[in-house]
């Protein structure tokens, strides 16, 4: 019989994700890892959507710079803002289908 107030401690918790424990304590992780989860989101989105349109603006500039970007899915009736700053902008222009939407929706004078 165990003595009362013993408890068997939880070894190697983590989350649904397979992200440790330890990772959703620590605020700079936890918003480090929901910036790409929308970033990986949004490029998704824009792989998986026939004829997606895309419109980035930034919006402020100080005391750092962020940026509007609205994704549109006409065909879906789907409309999507979100702010993002600079890192998380350059991020997600990383991927070759999102470098590629955008160029091909860059207006040529």
């Amino acid at each position: 019989m165990r003595p009362p107030g013993s408890f068997k401690f939880t070894r190697n918790r983590r989350g649904a994700d397979g992200t440790p424990a330890w990772e959703y304590d620590d605020p700079q992780l936890r918003s480090e890892r929901r910036s790409r989860r929308i970033v990986e989101s949004i490029r998704n989105e824009i792989a998986e959507g026939s004829e997606p349109e895309l419109r980035i603006r930034r919006i402020f500039s100080d005391p750092r710079e962020i940026f509007r970007l609205e994704l549109e899915l006409p065909q879906l009736g789907y409309q999507r803002t979100t702010l993002l700053d600079r890192d998380a902008l350059e991020t997600l222009l990383e991927a070759d289908e999102v470098r590629e939407l955008v160029s091909r929706q860059l207006p040529t004078h």
